[in-house]
Formats: C-alpha cells, sequence, structure tokens
C-alpha cells in the first residue's frame, strides 16, 4: 500500500487555479529517486490529465500500477470506516470519483486497481465498484462478478448491474417507462453508417446524434442533419463503431437549452448542477455558469426547491432506479414541454463535486452537502454501523 495525495486534493487546487507544474515536477523527481514510488507517478497522472497530456498521464499510470495497486487516501478525521473502491486504470472518466464524495470525511479510503487474480485485498468495511462501464472494462467486471457474489463484506454497486448503464442498453430499459423519454441508441459498425447514407437503413432517420463508442463530455458528439453531414463526419472521426439516436429538441419556451445532473442514492434522488445554454450540447463548463448571474439565480433556485422537481418526476426517478440497479447512479437529464424527463445519460462515473468557486457558486453547498451526506450514509448503512456524525464542511 502507497498513500497518494489523490484525485479531490488535485482536482480542488486545479479548479481554484493553482499552477501544478511545480508539485508535478517534484512528484516525478520523488519517483525518480525512489524505483518503488508509486503513488508520486499516479498523483503525476493526475495532474497530466488536468493539463491535457493523456499519453504521458496514461505512461505514468501504467508504470505506477506496476509497482502497486493499493493506494490510500488517509481519512481527514478519526477512522470509522475504511472503504474498498475497486478501480480500472484509465482517465478520469474511467472510475466514479469516490474521493470527491469523500472530502473531509471519516472514511479512510482504499484504491485499489482490480486484477482477476488479486489475492493481497486490503482489510475493509464495505466495497465500492468504482468502475466504469466501458468495452475496456467488460471483461474486468464480468471476471470479479463470480467473487463477488461470495464477498464476505458488502457490496455497492454490484458489477452485475454496470452492464446496464451502457448507452445503447440503457435506451433499451429506459425508453418506454412511463413519465420517460428516452430515445432508441444504437450500436454501428462504421459500414453500417455507410449503408444509411446510400439509403439502405430504413429504421434510423435525420437529424440524428453520432459518438464514438466509449466517448464522454460530448468528445466528438455530433449533430447530423443530412446524408452528406454523416459521410464528412465520418470521414474525420475515430473508431469502427458509433453510437447513434434520434436527435431530441429539447429547448425551453424560451429558446434556451436545459439539462440537470442528479444522483440517485439508495433509490432517492438529489441535485447536483443545472446547465443553461442557447447551444443544444450543454455541458456546465461551456454552459457560461459562472459569466451569468441571471443562470445562477435560475440554478440556485432549482437547488432550493428540488424537492418538487424530485415530487414531480418521483415515479420515473423510481423506475430508472429500478431498472438500472445501482445503489449509486448519476443521471442527465431535461424536463420536455409535456412535462416528461428526457434522460440523456445514466452512469455512474459521473462527476460529483462541490469544488466550485464559493464566490459565486456558494448556493451550491447546502445541495452538495446533501448528497455528500447520503453518500456516508449509505456506506454507514451497508457496512451495518451507526449513522455517521454530521459534518459543518461542505463534504
Amino acid at each position: 500500500m502507497q498513500t497518494m495525495l489523490g484525485l479531490a486534493t488535485l482536482m480542488r487546487c486545479h479548479l481554484a487555479g493553482e499552477d501544478l507544474t511545480p508539485l508535478c515536477q517534484s512528484l516525478l523527481n520523488r519517483a525518480e529517486q525512489d524505483p518503488n514510488e508509486a503513488a508520486a507517478l499516479l498523483d503525476a497522472a493526475i495532474i497530466l490529465q488536468f493539463r491535457d497530456n493523456p499519453e504521458i498521464a496514461g505512461q505514468l499510470q501504467r508504470e505506477a500500477l506496476q509497482l502497486c495497486r493499493h493506494y490510500c487516501i488517509p481519512a481527514a478525521r478519526p477512522i470509522r470506516l475504511r472503504l474498498l473502491v475497486l478501480m480500472a486504470p484509465g482517465d478520469l472518466m474511467a472510475n466514479v470519483p469516490v474521493e470527491c464524495l469523500l472530502e473531509d470525511s471519516e472514511i479512510e479510503i482504499h484504491l485499489y486497481y482490480a486484477t482477476p487474480d488479486a489475492t493481497d485485498i486490503p482489510e475493509h468495511d464495505v466495497l465500492f465498484v468504482a468502475i466504469g462501464e466501458s468495452q475496456a472494462n467488460r471483461e474486468r467486471l464480468a471476471q470479479w462478478l463470480p467473487r463477488l457474489a461470495h464477498w464476505p463484506k458488502p457490496v455497492l454497486n454490484n458489477p452485475r448491474h454496470i452492464a446496464h448503464v451502457a448507452r445503447d442498453t440503457a435506451a433499451q430499459r429506459l425508453r418506454r417507462l412511463p413519465g420517460i423519454v428516452m430515445p432508441p441508441t444504437w450500436r454501428l459498425q462504421r459500414e453500417a453508417l455507410w449503408q444509411l447514407i446510400a439509403g439502405q437503413l430504413a429504421d434510423v432517420d435525420f437529424p440524428l446524434i453520432l459518438r464514438p463508442i466509449d466517448s464522454h463530455a460530448g468528445h466528438d458528439l455530433k449533430r447530423i442533419d443530412t446524408p452528406a453531414q454523416l459521410a464528412e463526419q465520418l470521414d474525420k472521426l475515430p473508431g469502427s463503431a458509433f453510437f447513434v439516436a434520434p436527435f431530441i429538441d429539447y429547448r425551453s419556451p424560451d429558446g434556451q437549452f436545459r439539462k440537470y445532473r442528479l444522483v440517485l442514492i439508495d433509490g432517492q434522488p438529489y441535485a447536483c448542477h443545472m446547465a443553461i445554454s442557447s447551444h443544444w450540447m450543454i455541458h456546465y463548463l461551456n454552459a457560461g455558469m459562472a459569466e451569468s448571474a441571471v443562470k445562477r439565480d435560475e440554478e440556485a433556485a432549482f437547488m432550493m426547491d428540488f424537492d418538487a422537481f424530485a415530487q414531480r418526476h418521483r415515479a420515473a426517478l423510481a423506475a430508472i432506479w429500478q431498472q438500472i440497479g445501482l445503489d449509486y447512479l448519476g443521471i442527465d437529464c431535461a424536463e420536455m414541454p409535456d412535462g416528461r424527463l428526457l434522460i440523456f445519460e445514466v452512469d455512474h462515473a459521473m462527476v460529483v463535486h462541490a469544488m466550485d468557486p464559493l464566490d459565486r457558486f456558494s448556493y451550491k453547498q447546502p445541495a452538495m452537502r446533501k448528497v455528500f451526506t447520503a453518500f456516508r450514509a449509505m456506506l454507514f448503512k451497508a457496512a451495518g454501523s451507526i449513522q455517521p456524525k454530521s459534518s459543518g464542511s461542505a463534504s
């Protein structure tokens, strides 16, 4: 086991605008001086991902995991629970960012990068499967499934349910539920898309949304209105397979698009953020929330009155939880004019944090405290322990 700074500590510094270059260089120097210093390599890899240098970050991560697969992030307060987090190698979207949910807590986090034949499992009270759904992770999850069926400690986010969040699978499971709009999603090979361009694929029509398999955060996500546009994009985009879905216009009456991020924790919904944009492809960082007090006021009202939103969509959210089956799940969604909930994505590995600048986003803290308190309570409930003590911090 090695102790690391970890994602939450480094992300908080990064989002605060701190120059992490000296720290990164210091970590690399430590690793050069001590060939067994895996934690420094793994922390440096996180910083390099922030700096959009995935190739070197991946190389450092691989070197770290060859040395050590077990990393500890100490509890901020006296330890009351040891959480084993089952991880997979990959970028910042490859796993649930559990550390961001447990800042300043009494929970000691043990990150364990899973191999199918692992025998050096650290002591723990609860195991949480943080591994995200992807083609790269499917075999790893399948290999752990029989082991976890007889695990001696409680298991949360059992991998038998993780496959349900794949975009095409989720669409099949959710699209016919009452109160929900989720367009069908097809997993198509490049050759099938050329057939669509030639008018030989009858089930798919324009406009449509095209994205490479396993892409997230809008990377290479395209709206395609014509066969000619599709041909142009296929000449540019990488990959042999793509997800394709009908485009749904979800504009509000004022012409703006609104996207909500929620989490379901032990079946209960909580607000994480709301983004407002004039463009259909919304991500919180590109929606101009920091620049617009009007948008922030609306987000604050949404968070303050979230109980009304949750009650409005109570049946739909309960049905999603039943169909997906994960103890912890993120949902990106919108409200349609007819009141139904439009589901863009369900995924447990969505980024959830309380690191936005307090001078502009202080209204988020009460809502995020609810998220973090509920997550901790779920862990203590699973462990059969007493409820966690309340915390005055945002986490």
